[in-house]
């Protein structure tokens, strides 16, 4: 089900990436971190940097490894997931849903919290370098 209002800045979604895109880009579900704040005017629009389990060949100044704790449910559950700061994307609500954790005690339990402000620092810095801003940084 997707969702109803921007989350939260850090927020960790799955965004499905199927419709419309063709390889290179993203072209499966997967998890994703949220890199914008709510922008006015900008409706049911979010911007988003997608995560992996694969570490990049070769590991590029737009790519950085970040711990989660706790881990992603499965199939994504890793030690180190790393961010691929290179295909930044503005997508539509329609495209994000929650994490689900699991059922407890009858009822569907989702990944809320979002990443502490020096890990979204980090990931932001990874989207500079990729768009050749990476100057910019300092300024973070």
């Amino acid at each position: 089900m997707a969702i109803r209002e921007h989350p939260r800045l850090g927020t960790i979604l799955m965004c499905d990436y199927g419709d419309a895109f063709r390889a290179p880009e993203m072209v499966k579900r997967r998890p994703v971190v949220v890199i914008s704040p709510k922008i006015a005017q900008r409706h049911h629009l979010c911007t988003v940097v997608p995560l992996s389990t694969t570490p990049p060949q070769p590991v590029m100044p737009y790519h950085c490894e970040i711990e989660l704790a706790p881990p992603l449910p499965l199939p994504f559950r890793s030690t180190g997931i790393w961010v691929k700061g290179d295909m930044v994307n503005a997508v539509g609500f329609h495209r994000l849903d929650l994490i689900r954790l699991g059922v407890r005690d009858g009822r569907r339990e989702y990944l809320y919290e979002p990443l502490k402000a020096p890990i979204v620092r980090q990931i932001r810095g990874c989207v500079l370098n990729a768009l050749a801003l990476g100057n910019l940084t300092k300024y973070l």
